[in-house]
């Protein structure tokens, strides 16, 4: 999705996917590795401090641009356009079957009426975009179109912030839609590519366990719960009485007392096993569907000691950690240790990078 920002040939410049979710500015930069495949030049995680994105929302501009502008210098590169995404709940999407081969004038034009009936606010107050699918699953002579609209302030909001960072934002995506690019590379990785499996895939972030099922790149279901890394950071402060800053740092370099993993790890990884197979039956119970494949595991906590063993468990489904570079070829810059431990809380950001190939 393009948001009225300048469209340039993604083959012939470099680009960042650049993710702000509410614990952290990501950013990945990816290469062609001269195949077909993907060279991982480099990426970097900086921590935001806490409350400058609320609900999606960037409540700190200034602090939020500071934020990506560290994470820039900590990439060390000097490519400065980047692909950006909006959180999913700031965007309407609907797909529409139209006839095929219109012209695009005329295309926007039908567009714009379908987006009137559906989009609770003025068409002024909106940046929309629309993307060609493909041919109509119903009929050949139709094709169908994807809409996306967001309120202009949230895109502005985020265009600011990047651009307070000396950045330039050339595409403007949807945070679910860079995700799915990032599971194509994932789901390639299972027995037949995944084709007609039906996957969960469960992102536990900081704030928010999401689940988002799928098959054949058809979503079944979404759902989102309260629950997310934050309330193991919070035990973890309560517990050893530092800061919530003091942490989340030694929550992620693992620079624990040794009573950390038995009080107060195992209890939350086990509560996290709870609420997927909580969501998971909330999935079987309001669909027709009562069986899943694979689940795949993604966000910042997913990465957590014993994690994918104890949802996998607890639900006896097949459990994966979120891994879209496991095929890559690495750059010299690029750890291989610290990209496996960093992988599944890079999906927006991998997925985003990877527009710099589109055609």
């Amino acid at each position: 999705m393009q948001f009225d920002l300048s469209i340039f040939n993604p083959k012939a410049r470099p680009l960042i996917g650049l993710d702000m979710s509410s614990s952290a500015v990501k950013m990945v930069e990816l290469a062609s590795d001269g195949k077909s495949g993907y060279r991982v030049e480099r990426y970097a995680i900086e921590i935001l401090p806490r409350d400058v994105i609320a609900d999606g929302n960037i409540a700190n501009l200034e602090a939020a641009a500071e934020t990506i502008k560290r994470a820039w210098r900590k990439l060390s590169t000097s490519t400065r356009a980047a692909a950006v995404a909006l959180p999913t709940s700031h965007v309407i999407t609907k797909k529409i079957i139209v006839a095929d081969g219109q012209k695009a004038e005329a295309l926007e034009v039908l567009v714009e009426s379908e987006a009137n009936q559906y989009i609770p606010f003025p068409l002024e107050e909106v940046n929309l975009d629309f993307q060609i699918v493909g041919p109509a699953p119903s009929s050949p002579e139709e094709i169908e179109v994807l809409i996306a609209a967001s309120r202009k302030e949230k895109v502005e909001d985020r265009v600011a912030a990047v651009e307070a960072a000396g950045l330039k934002p050339m595409i403007m995506d949807v945070e679910s839609f860079a995700v799915f690019a990032s599971l194509d590379l994932i789901l390639k990785q299972l027995p037949d590519g995944g084709k007609g499996q039906i996957i969960a895939l469960v992102d536990v972030g900081a704030n928010v366990t999401s689940l988002t099922v799928l098959r054949d790149g058809q979503q079944l279901y979404a759902r989102e719960q309260a629950f997310g890394g934050n309330q193991l950071t919070q035990d973890i402060a309560r517990l050893y009485g530092v800061s919530f800053a003091e942490a989340e740092a030694d929550k992620r370099r693992n620079a624990l007392p040794e009573n950390y993993e038995s009080e107060l790890l195992q209890p939350f990884v086990e509560n996290m096993a709870l609420e997927v197979s909580r969501a998971l039956q909330f999935f079987f119970t309001s669909t027709q569907f009562n069986k899943v494949d694979h689940i795949v595991l993604s966000g910042g906590c997913a990465v957590l000691p014993g994690c994918d063993e104890s949802i996998a468990l607890r639900t006896q489904i097949d459990t994966i950690v979120a891994n879209p570079f496991a095929d890559m070829v690495l750059s010299d810059r690029v750890r291989a240790n610290s990209l496996l431990a960093d992988a599944s809380s890079l999906m927006v950001a991998c997925g985003l990078a990877l527009r710099r190939f589109d055609q």
